[in-house]
């Protein structure tokens, strides 16, 4: 089990490496969003494993990562909590970006395909623009941050940071309904009762999730996307009520080399509800020996 260790503050990142092929010569890093484990990108991996080499790390505070949140902290009431962990004592999107490097470095890998979602993206944004193993950048459903940017609706901010009574399941069950469109959760029931599972076994705890939202809140590279230098796809979904289509639009205006990519009806989690769809886009992406910006 692959284990990688971020020296600027000695927080330990697992990962899993995914690949059919034992030559295969490109490596592609899959990078989740906020509070979700590596089930997240369960249709990629498998899509991609036959032809790339697949790393796919926890977010530090995530699955076996470590939380980086002091115990002292961590055992705090909610109410003293979470404005402490969504404030001062936050992760940083830097940070996390930081520990993709660790990963890749690890991992012996000199240059590799990135490909973020929400909050992954945002963390992907900030790894090309730190860093120099990115190859191209792959941006699903997702911002840029800052002023400009379209924020969560007010609506779902408050079901998302809900915490109704009933049991854990019933707590993820609620915080799934926005991220998920509504026809496919009712199509699907006994997948959702799998993501359920997953989620409970992979997750960030609380204390983690409300740090990784504290990163990715004051998250903004709005004025720094003109730098960016490797060819980016940004994929998106019009019904997206966590982070609204307007976003993606905004990011292939400001990324020089980028293509935009648009599935209608698409959700916040399109490429688990429209995989075939992402996984097709990604894989003609990802093949391309010449890339031009569409």
């Amino acid at each position: 089990m692959p284990w990688a260790t971020n020296d600027d503050d000695g927080v330990t990142i697992y990962y899993e490496r995914d690949s059919d092929d034992e030559g295969a010569s490109e490596a592609v890093v899959l990078i989740q969003g906020l509070g979700y484990g590596r089930w997240m990108w369960r249709w990629q991996r498998e899509a991609l494993a036959n032809e790339f080499d697949v790393i796919a790390p926890d977010n530090r505070g995530t699955g076996r990562s470590d939380v980086a949140i002091s115990g002292l902290l961590r055992k705090l009431p909610k109410r003293v909590r979470s404005p402490l962990l969504t404030g001062r004592f936050s992760y940083t999107i830097d940070e996390m970006a930081a520990d993709v490097e660790a990963v890749l470095d690890d991992a012996g890998i000199r240059e590799a395909h990135v490909v973020g979602a929400s909050m992954g993206g945002m963390i992907a944004q900030r790894y090309a623009l730190e860093y120099t193993r990115a190859k191209s950048l792959t941006l699903c459903c997702t911002t840029h941050g800052g002023p400009d940017a379209v924020p969560l609706p007010e609506e779902t901010r408050e079901t998302l940071l809900e915490t109704p009574g009933g049991s854990e399941r019933q707590r993820l069950r609620h915080r799934m309904r926005p991220v998920f469109d509504d026809r496919f959760t009712n199509r699907n029931p006994h997948l959702m009762d799998r993501l359920i599972e997953w989620q409970l076994e992979q997750d960030a705890s609380e204390p983690a999730r409300e740090a990784q939202l504290g990163a990715a809140s004051t998250f903004d590279v709005s004025d720094r996307l003109g730098r960016l230098r490797v060819p980016t796809l940004i994929l998106h979904g019009t019904d997206d009520r966590i982070v609204p289509v307007e976003n993606a639009r905004l990011l292939h205006e400001r990324i020089p080399d980028s293509r935009l990519e648009i599935v209608d009806g698409g959700s916040h989690m399109f490429f688990l509800e429209d995989a075939d769809i992402v996984n097709d886009h990604l894989r003609e992406f990802l093949r391309a020996d010449e890339r031009v910006v569409q």
